[in-house]
């Protein structure tokens, strides 16, 4: 199973690669520099506004940061003990008695 990969994982390479500091692109995203920087430290998610503005900047959409989000939140939770055995044991609707009289 593969390791989540944390969106500030995605933006540190970006800001590496811009040889760009957090402070900087906090200052041109017009957000607290600790925004920034827990985010790159994998201690914040990344919410619909700073999507906006990561999307804005880096000329992509929100929710290219949006489902870097989701696919680490989804990948992390399967990585929780018990949580597969816990979901695969959920029926199916298709399986379900749903027809009451």
């Amino acid at each position: 199973m593969r390791t989540p990969i944390h969106p500030g994982e995605i933006l540190a390479e970006e800001l590496e690669a811009l040889h760009m500091s957090a402070n900087q692109l906090s200052g041109y995203l017009k957000v607290p520099a600790n925004r920034i920087s827990q985010v790159l430290r994998g201690q914040r998610a990344v919410t619909a506004d700073t999507a906006r503005r990561l999307a804005r900047f880096f000329g992509t959409t929100p929710q290219y940061w949006m489902n870097l989000q989701m696919l680490f939140e989804i990948d992390r939770d399967r990585l929780e003990e018990g949580k597969e055995a816990e979901i695969g044991s959920i029926p199916r609707f298709d399986a379900v008695d749903h027809c009451r009289a």
